[in-house]
């Protein structure tokens, strides 16, 4: 008896990720998820440098600052709640000084602009169509920062409106970076509090978007724009709260590693994979805590382990434990 429907996934057929690849993710909390297994096994990656995106407009907006390398000022941080913050980015860059928290923007500009210049694919998830616009100076915001909430107002992207935005970021990053593989998904992460019914619309127009971008570079021949369906997995084939975490939210940590399998089977290449294996032995023998650390067993696993790991690093000068 088959209790599970499968989604049918079928390896990307070229351009696929090994050691020598350089990823950047953008987006969702989820990317992140995916940012943290690419860092265990050890490839080349930047994750989220302006911190968690949820909507596609914050996202073509740093982007386009990035690659015009337009840094910013004192008149766009403020301060609030004894911290100083900008609307652009996530709180985690929040800082109680003005001049780190422009120091810390800038440099994370700098890095965005090389990274999208040398990237061999670019992830990017899409977590929700709601964007709170500033009243004061009519812009979106890619966070609020706790700000209070009347100084918003809040609108839910049309279809229309996130094909453009995600027609322009693939435009602007295809200018400087034109064989990059653009990886588009949507996170399986719910966003209950814009409510049950809203959160399903913001996912829909997302979906239905995301989608039209795809097959609008199909029909030009592009390759390069493709599609994963983290979604569609955490909803069909892992159809069950007890792959939610506790807050019935994000997905548990079983989730997100059987997304990261079916991930790896499509779009990591498969000499690549046999790396990942030596990789997590050893990350797994660093973290080992012997009984008795004088022990012969244990110097002789300690050698091993050192020898395993010079010989990878030998192998792959960008692997470093």
């Amino acid at each position: 008896m088959n209790l599970q429907t499968n989604i049918p996934l079928s390896k990307h057929s070229n351009n696929l990720i090994d050691y020598q690849s350089n990823i950047l993710l953008l987006g969702s909390c989820f990317v992140e998820n995916i940012g943290e297994k690419l860092g265990y096994f050890k490839f080349k990656n930047l994750v989220n440098p302006f911190g968690v995106l949820f909507h596609p407009k914050a996202i073509e907006k740093l982007i386009e600052r990035s690659l015009n390398l337009e840094y910013y000022s004192e008149k766009e941080v403020f301060f609030h709640n004894e911290q100083w913050h900008c609307f652009d980015v996530h709180s985690k860059l929040s800082n109680p000084s003005k001049d780190n928290l422009l120091k810390d923007l800038n440099n994370h500009i700098d890095a965005s602009y090389h990274q999208l210049k040398k990237a061999t694919h670019i992830v990017i998830t899409l977590g929700t169509a709601w964007v709170y616009h500033n009243l004061e100076t009519q812009k979106s915001v890619a966070n609020c920062h706790k700000v209070p909430q009347r100084q918003f107002s809040k609108k839910l992207l049309s279809v229309t409106d996130i094909l453009e935005s995600l027609q322009k970021i693939v435009a602007l990053v295809k200018r400087v970076n034109a064989d990059v593989q653009i990886i588009f998904t949507v996170s399986p992460i719910r966003h209950l509090k814009d409510g049950f019914i809203e959160n399903m619309r913001s996912k829909a127009h997302l979906l239905a978007a995301m989608h039209q971008v795809v097959e609008s570079y199909k029909s030009k021949e592009d390759t390069d724009l493709s599609y994963f369906p983290s979604y569609e997995i955490m909803m069909d084939e892992l159809r069950d709260y007890r792959f939610y975490a506790e807050d019935m939210i994000h997905p548990s940590q079983t989730a997100v590693n059987y997304i990261w399998e079916k991930f790896k089977e499509v779009w990591v290449f498969k000499e690549a994979q046999k790396v990942m294996e030596e990789v997590d032995i050893i990350q797994k023998g660093l973290l080992h805590r012997p009984f008795n650390p004088n022990s012969e067993a244990h110097q002789k696993f300690v050698k091993n382990l050192y020898n395993r790991k010079k010989d990878l690093e030998n192998r792959f000068p960008t692997i470093k434990f």
